[in-house]
């Protein structure tokens, strides 16, 4: 329930002289003349989710501005004096996208960790969020921060922290510096005056060596070489992976790039696209079209902070088709598996990481060749959690999520979509020097483990009252589960949030393994999959579907696909969705 006059109350506490002249003459218009913008900007305070720190730009404590940044900068700074390994040398990488205000907010967030005596590692112009994982690990920093939204609509912006791994914060660190944050009252408590003898400047050095390692990834360069010619286009849609995506590219021995140029101009604006994801068909349009006029075979598209990759490849009709996250996960993922045991490269202690909501397909690959494969919750900090953990036991060797993010090498611990384009490019060198595109590739993969086929609905529900309406979803799911769904009876439900497997035939339950997380996952007796889980970062709600059959011969493949999508369209009908 609103309660209009205590928001009224929060936001007047925002007229005061500690803020500067822009903010209060917003918040006064919003109190005077929008109440549902003043609502939507005051309602809530700002939280660390999967992604961090991120919102939309403008003034209030659910929005994302130097204020609410300072509190979560002085939040962390005060964590990290309780907690660094040596307080009194406390070291901060700090790194930003193309986004309006990003550089602004970098530099806000240097000042600050100045001004609590902390060392400012600061990259001297944008850079890739896996650079900036990369340079935590490489300068010894107790923390990292990325201005960044990823790739969320140009109104966002946003405030990514990493540990001193290089992965993204996880519990108990996550929950503790929220309480850090909380305990701030005022911005005046906001440590001010930055020392800018304190502020190091990163460069081309640290790019260097995170590019030298990115090389060692390379599973076949002589196949590279016999295909150095093929067609590859490339946009970095506006974003930070503009310079080093095509560098690496020809570091791995590639001549014939192709970079959008219009894309390659960094602007928040993104003034070509309608959104900056690389997972929306739409932001590949312009990479198409120059694929098309230069007769490329691939098209690699990033996100504004480089970690999210999609790709399309060319069918051998000369169409071409864009592949999901799930698709590039699991070519990426059988490339990987398959040439390190025609090497003998296993040993038998290597493992692959994706996430509960994503293809059992990489399961099946990775297991089928007998290499251990770990489920986590979604997002990237679990993934490095788990190799921070395994570290010295096991050997990673690669993962991925269906959310375009990758990651092939432990160097980094957060999606690296650099690395990743450079790896895509060699799978489709390797099936080009086999006599295939990467499409016929995967339709091999297919006849071997198993025709999967995925789909995700996005339920948006902005503001107050639509997370009022996404809480209300998750505890209908939860008190009240479907018997069946789409004729097909429930097997099995697992709820991460109360960590209990529940089988509703029997009522027994079995306890999980993972942290809690709100998530919902319901096992129909026909094998399909449903996982539903509210966005950490966006206003939304979002419905996981998977299904499989087996596939014999590549003529059946149009067949069996649309049959897996009706199969999935009547489970959404059956949902109200």
């Amino acid at each position: 329930m609103i309660n209009i006059e205590e928001i009224r109350k929060k936001a007047s506490a925002w007229l005061g002289e500690e803020f500067d002249e822009p903010t209060r003459s917003e918040v006064k218009h919003m109190m005077e003349n929008d109440e549902k913008s003043l609502i939507d900007a005051f309602y809530q305070d700002l939280e660390f989710g999967t992604g961090g720190l991120r919102g939309i730009m403008g003034a209030g404590t659910n929005r994302m501005n130097r204020y609410t940044l300072g509190m979560a900068t002085q939040g962390l700074s005060n964590y990290l004096k309780k907690h660094a390994a040596n307080p009194s040398s406390i070291k901060v990488a700090i790194a930003y996208d193309c986004r309006n205000n990003s550089s602004y907010f970098a530099k806000v967030a240097a000042d600050i960790f100045t001004a609590n005596g902390f060392t400012a590692y600061l990259f001297e112009s944008l850079r890739p969020t896996p650079v900036l994982s990369y340079a935590i690990r490489l300068h010894g920093c107790d923390a990292g921060v990325i201005i960044t939204a990823s790739h969320n609509p140009k109104e966002y912006n946003g405030y990514k922290v990493s540990w001193k791994d290089g992965g993204q914060v996880v519990s108990p660190h996550d929950r503790g510096i929220i309480n850090e944050v909380r305990n701030i009252r005022s911005v005046k408590e906001i440590a001010a005056g930055g020392d800018p003898s304190r502020i190091v400047m990163l460069g081309e050095e640290t790019d260097n060596k995170y590019l030298e390692e990115v090389l060692k990834l390379s599973l076949n360069p002589e196949i590279i070489r016999r295909n150095a010619d093929m067609g590859i286009v490339y946009t970095p849609l506006h974003g930070t992976g503009y310079k080093m995506v095509p560098q690496i590219l020809r570091m791995y021995g590639f001549n014939n790039i192709h970079s959008v140029e219009a894309q390659s101009i960094t602007d928040g604006n993104f003034p070509t696209l309608r959104s900056p994801n690389p997972e929306d068909p739409e932001a590949l349009a312009m990479a198409l079209s120059l694929a098309r006029e230069k007769n490329a075979d691939l098209v690699m598209a990033t996100d504004p902070d480089a970690d999210r990759l999609g790709i399309a490849v060319r069918k051998p009709s000369g169409e071409f088709v864009l592949l999901n996250g799930n698709q590039t996960a699991a070519l990426l993922t059988w490339y990987i598996v398959s040439q390190k045991k025609q090497k003998g490269e296993l040993k038998g202690n290597e493992y692959f990481v994706n996430t509960i909501v994503t293809s059992d397909l990489l399961d099946r690959i990775a297991e089928q060749n007998g290499v251990k494969n770990y489920n986590v919750l979604t997002g990237f900090k679990y993934f490095a959690a788990l190799i921070r953990d395994l570290e010295g036991k096991e050997k990673y060797i690669g993962g991925g999520e269906e959310s375009y993010g990758y990651l092939p090498g432990d160097y980094v611990r957060d999606k690296d979509a650099v690395s990743s384009c450079a790896l895509v490019a060699e799978v489709a060198a390797w099936a080009a020097d086999h006599g295939k595109s990467m499409w016929e590739l995967l339709l091999d993969i297919y006849i071997e483990y198993g025709l999967f086929r995925e789909k995700l609905v996005n339920v948006v529900r902005e503001g107050a009252e639509g997370a009022a309406e996404i809480k209300s979803m998750m505890e209908g799911y939860r008190t009240n589960p479907p018997a069946s769904i789409a004729g097909s009876r429930v097997i099995r439900i697992n709820d991460y949030l109360l960590q209990v497997s529940t089988d509703p035939a029997t009522g027994i339950k079995t306890p999980l393994d993972l942290e809690k997380s709100n998530v919902i996952q319901f096992f129909l007796a026909n094998g399909t999959k449903i996982s539903v889980r509210p966005s950490g970062t966006e206003p939304k709600i979002k419905f996981y579907f998977s299904t499989s059959t087996t596939m014999k011969e590549t003529s059946q493949f149009p067949g069996l696909w649309q049959e897996l999508e009706d199969h999935i369209d009547a489970v959404i009908k059956d949902m109200n969705l």
